[in-house]
């Protein structure tokens, strides 16, 4: 049997766990240990009853993947090129299946988020700078909520810019309450913020009545993308925002929230599942994010406003073109985008401490933290700019997570890989090749970013 990292040993040769009892963490290694195998998860039954068991991790997953951040990518992509980067999109969320699937089988293969697993293969200092960049995504992908929920409080009640941004560190009480009551209350109320999003943007849409030929036509990838500097850089963005890092670790963890059967069988069910529930949660998300663009185009880009990557003059020129409803629902889906994706930075944040540092922080403290680490630099720029930094403060935080991913990316794909680790729920050779090439992409299209920053 394995020793397991706090034994102070270096992992053995072989499966990580080979038998149920192994694969129980204790208390002070487990991930989210408050909520550890809390959910249970009938071994038998109907399909459909042990999948809607399994349900909920990658809803909280797929929050990340339409907070305020993505808004403002794909404003400034719908209204700057119409259609044409919808494709980008697609990838993206097909990619975002891809490596959530399989940060899902690492937690269910080997007890083990992805940060605690970094911790018991890499030398100390690689494991300390994986550490620091994830927390540097975190910070940025709570930039862009902390943002997006000021600004929705701004639009809808009217409250001061500045203000807003003091009031989300309030947030904090909203998730502890949810927490307190258990994971799944958690889970049911993100599930509901989303169809609240998503119902805001379908009468939208309808309101917006794009030309659906050119929407189909836009899921086609083109050349322009790579060879355009201002395509390729809101690309970047649209990746970001959409393989979100942070949710690599996050997902790994709280798959573990389930309590499934523990043999083989019981794993590749779990693995089965999880796949199943992550596919369905993320393809909502994606039609989601289509959907901001695609009413970006229609509205602003068919009117010759080529130029709106700022939520606030995006919600000031729906009132006129498509009615103040429209304007309301806007902003009501954006706060909702705000306040959910607190609840996967938080957890997120909890995941990245815990397993790389085994430093433990109390949620609120942990939250605080993480809050504040956004306030600052947001005070600074709203104070010294205006309101009007708002929108390339958003874009660019998106692409801090972009340029972070390949650091998480690149770990879970390569342990995902290793037989020894992961037993039977190692990555079949197609989704090695499969794995690989996508995390080849983000490493080339990042590269190609910095390079397009870096020339005079």
């Amino acid at each position: 049997m394995r020793q397991t990292a706090d034994d102070g040993d270096a992992p053995a040769a072989g499966p990580v766990f080979t038998s149920a009892a192994a694969w129980r963490s204790t208390p002070a290694t487990a991930s989210l240990p408050e909520t550890f195998r809390s959910v249970a998860v009938p071994r038998t039954g109907a399909f459909t009853r042990r999948l809607l068991a399994f349900a909920g991790p990658g809803f909280l997953v797929a929050v990340g993947y339409m907070d305020p951040g993505n808004w403002a990518t794909d404003l400034a992509a719908g209204s700057a090129f119409g259609y044409r980067l919808l494709a980008v999109v697609l990838l993206s969320s097909l990619m975002a299946i891809v490596l959530q699937t399989l940060a899902a089988r690492l937690g269910i293969a080997t007890g083990r988020d992805l940060a605690q697993a970094c911790r018991d293969r890499f030398s100390p200092p690689v494991s300390f700078a994986l550490w620091v960049l994830a927390e540097i995504g975190i910070c940025a992908c709570d930039l862009a909520e902390l943002l997006g929920t000021a600004l929705g409080l701004k639009l809808l009640f009217g409250v001061p810019l500045l203000l807003g941004v003091g009031l989300t560190t309030l947030d904090v009480i909203v998730i502890l309450a949810l927490q307190r009551h258990g994971f799944r209350r958690l889970e049911a109320a993100v599930v509901a913020l989303l169809l609240l999003i998503g119902a805001c943007f379908a009468i939208q849409i309808g309101l917006a009545r794009p030309d659906w030929a050119a929407v189909a036509k836009g899921f086609v990838p083109h050349g322009g993308i790579v060879s355009d500097p201002t395509q390729l850089y809101l690309a970047i963005g649209i990746l970001g925002a959409t393989v979100m890092p942070h949710n690599l670790y996050l997902h790994s963890s709280i798959v573990q929230t389930r309590r499934f059967s523990l043999d083989e069988a019981g794993r590749r069910m779990a693995a089965r599942m999880a796949a199943l529930e992550s596919g369905a949660a993320l393809s909502l998300a994606m039609l989601i994010n289509a959907a901001i663009l695609i009413l970006a185009a229609a509205t602003f880009h068919a009117a010759g406003v080529n130029d709106v990557a700022d939520i606030s003059q995006a919600h000031a020129m729906l009132t006129p073109m498509l009615g103040a409803g429209a304007a309301i629902l806007f902003a009501v889906a954006l706060l909702a985008a705000g306040q959910n994706a607190s609840v996967t930075a938080t957890l997120a944040g909890q995941v990245v401490m815990e397993g790389f540092l085994r430093l433990r922080l109390t949620p609120w403290k942990r939250r605080l933290l993480t809050r504040l680490l956004a306030v600052i630099p947001a005070t600074a720029v709203i104070g010294l700019h205006g309101e009007k930094a708002m929108g390339d403060l958003l874009i660019l935080s998106q692409v801090v997570l972009s340029l972070q991913l390949p650091f998480a990316v690149a770990p879970l794909v390569w342990m995902t890989c290793d037989k020894a680790r992961m037993g039977s729920l190692v990555s079949p050779p197609w989704l090695r090749l499969l794995a690989w090439a996508i995390a080849l992409v983000i490493i080339v299209l990042n590269l190609t970013l910095l390079a397009g920053l870096l020339r005079p």
